[in-house]
């Protein structure tokens, strides 16, 4: 399986480029958004990549983060979406758009993307809508190429230097409440929310929902317009 291509662009085409690999020239298909963040000919790229494998074809799709890449596998997995017509989508909407006409049930702004009709549209709303949080908490955290990664060891601190176990548990998970809290905000706020009203429907959810998927997916229900929730 072939995750991730980095090399020399030889050539780009309307929907793909070439990228040398150490002599080797593999023929990537991206996204319309994908391709006009690429450099020309001559430039270096990397792509997280999907290898469709059928019968009498193999072929390559690339993307700039691994969110992206997940959102097409998602999309692909509804009946009638083909890898092509999930990359128009994205190509259309880029991977926050296609977050929030899932997450508000936006089938017109699915429908925008060349060769997607109401019907298939509706079909990919109503299929991933309850899908869409999962990936959204995962966009928080994925790296995108060319961050680096951080290798520093972990130092704990010897036991008798901590403080008891209770105390160390409550605070712990205070911390990660936090963290969940403020991925949930960011979610939000890159559909376009804004920050006061993610910030209150967040703190509501709260009381109720502690892993990511499920806050976003609660916060998402109190600002959703009354009868689209």
């Amino acid at each position: 399986m072939i995750g991730k291509l980095s090399g020399r662009i030889d050539y780009r085409g309307n929907d793909h480029v070439l990228i040398d690999v150490r002599g080797v020239g593999y023929v990537v298909h991206v996204s319309e958004r994908t391709l006009m963040a690429l450099p020309g000919p001559g430039g270096m790229a990397a792509l997280y990549t999907e290898l469709l494998v059928r019968e009498d074809l193999l072929q390559l799709f690339g993307f700039l983060t691994l969110a992206e890449k997940e959102w097409h596998r998602l999309l692909t997995s509804v009946q009638g979406v083909g890898a092509k017509a999930a990359m128009a989508i994205l190509g259309t909407l880029g991977p926050e758009g296609v977050a929030r006409a899932l997450a508000i049930g936006d089938a017109g702004a699915i429908r925008k993307a060349p060769g997607v009709g109401p019907k298939l549209a509706q079909r990919v709303v109503l299929e991933l809508k309850e899908k869409a949080p999962s990936v959204m908490a995962m966009a928080m955290t994925a790296p995108d190429l060319g961050t680096d990664q951080d290798d520093t060891p972990v130092i704990e601190t010897p036991e008798t230097d901590l403080p008891p176990r209770k105390t160390r548990g409550t605070t712990s998970q205070t911390r990660q409440s936090a963290q969940t809290q403020a991925d949930a905000l960011s979610a939000l706020t890159n559909l376009g929310y804004s920050p006061s009203e993610a910030a209150s429907a967040v703190a509501q959810a709260a009381e109720h929902e502690s892993e990511t998927p499920a806050l976003i997916r609660a916060a998402l229900r109190l600002l959703a317009p009354k009868g689209q929730t």
